[in-house]
């Protein structure tokens, strides 16, 4: 799984856990484990307001965008987030400031 986060100001916070390929955002879970390799689901298609953009799965791996909310004052870490790549079964550990957390 690759999961690309889009920075974005909210005052909202973002809990994400992973199992297989079901991705619960905030206690809603999505299942994706029907999508075949190659097939992506277009934006806007996916009933989270948390997912931007397209969801594909590519070479067997699921690949998406969660938005990342963050307060007034970002750390680089949390405007410039690197994508989350093969994150395990569990909480996803998602980059946060002090203020947000």
């Amino acid at each position: 799984m690759k999961i690309n986060l889009s920075p974005q100001r909210r005052d909202d916070t973002l809990t994400a856990f992973k199992n297989g390929d079901v991705l619960t955002i905030n206690g809603e879970a999505i299942d994706f484990s029907g999508l075949p390799d190659g097939a992506t689901v277009p934006n806007g298609a996916v009933l989270s307001d948390w997912i931007v953009g397209e969801v594909s799965r590519v070479a067997g791996d699921l690949e998406l965008t969660l938005i990342l909310p963050h307060g007034p004052s970002p750390s680089h870490a949390v405007a410039f987030p690197a994508p989350i790549l093969n994150p395990a079964d569990g909480a996803i550990v998602l980059p946060a400031d002090e203020e947000t957390l």
